[in-house]
């Protein structure tokens, strides 16, 4: 399988460009996928460079890049640290992230990750642990369903549907992608499919806790990244978009608000190189429609 067909790098050029690659240094690409970042990096470094990879996903590491100046770490990148540690690469030059999910997940039925096909409502990236989409939808209690749907999602009727969830799946089971989708049919607002893939989305956030994930790789690229490195990240959706620009700005996750009379402002960890989230070209946006919602934010750790 191609490189293509498996998933087209979002911002390439202008990643590798602002990650500003030193070709004896150390390099984490966080989120592996297709390995096209990851190709990108290896060419721009020496003999002495080295790439540390993560993903969790199977079908990625059967993708992976073999080349002596490569690790391959199959597991979710909030271990990141531990990971590093583990490889003898406590101090790195730059982290990588795209957290978009590969075509590849999306195009494989049995995934569950999209509305064009039946499958099991699975939604795991990591076919290693057990919580599923389907679990999700068979366990959890309104609020916290309407909470999700809400937030990640931005779905309209959150409420109802959460309402419509809880009572049909006494008796009707929503294992299945056509299951799922036919219990909610009746409360579908607007255009179908648009709705549909903020639902999915909302699920797959939820069942893979990518959130939290992004929380813990932010905090600890922190503490990987030597003085002078660089952070990019990738981000497809408002609230991880927020997350990253919140924590390049003021190293916390929510917005500071902003005091005229503090006496002391805390140290900055980061210098941002991107004042504004970098976009596609419209170049790439007609080569793949999938950058359209991509941001990438790209900041240096303080010395």
């Amino acid at each position: 399988m191609g490189e293509q067909q498996y998933h087209l790098p979002v911002l390439l050029q202008e990643t590798t460009t602002l990650l500003q690659i030193n070709p004896e240094g150390i390099y984490v690409d966080a989120t592996f996928g297709g390995g096209g970042h990851s190709r990108a990096i290896l060419e721009q470094l020496g003999e002495k460079g080295r790439l540390i990879v993560f993903d969790q996903d199977e079908d990625a590491y059967r993708n992976r890049i073999i080349d002596e100046r490569v690790t391959f770490v199959q597991q979710n990148f909030r271990h990141l640290q531990r990971f590093l540690k583990l490889h003898k690469a406590e101090q790195v030059d730059g982290v990588l992230a795209d957290l978009g999910v590969s075509s590849h997940q999306f195009d494989t039925a049995e995934r569950g990750f999209s509305i064009r096909f039946d499958g099991d409502l699975d939604m795991r990236m990591d076919t290693r642990t057990e919580f599923t989409a389907a679990q999700l939808l068979a366990t959890w209690g309104e609020a916290r369903l309407q909470l999700i749907f809400q937030e990640y999602g931005e779905v309209t009727n959150a409420k109802t549907l959460a309402q419509t969830i809880v009572k049909q799946r006494k008796t009707h089971p929503m294992r299945t992608i056509t299951e799922f989708k036919s219990v909610i049919q009746p409360i579908v607002k607007g255009n179908p499919q648009k709705y549909l893939a903020q639902v999915f989305q909302a699920l797959r956030i939820a069942v893979n806790d990518e959130l939290g994930a992004l929380k813990d790789l932010l905090e600890q690229a922190t503490n990987v990244l030597k003085p002078g490195g660089r952070l990019a990240v990738i981000t497809f959706h408002s609230l991880e978009d927020r997350m990253v620009k919140n924590f390049m700005k003021t190293g916390s996750f929510e917005e500071a608000p902003e005091d005229p009379f503090a006496k002391e402002t805390p140290p900055k960890l980061f210098r941002l190189i991107t004042k504004k989230p970098v976009t596609a070209s419209d170049a790439e946006l007609k080569l793949n429609g999938r950058s359209r919602s991509a941001k990438l934010r790209v900041a240096e750790k303080q010395a």
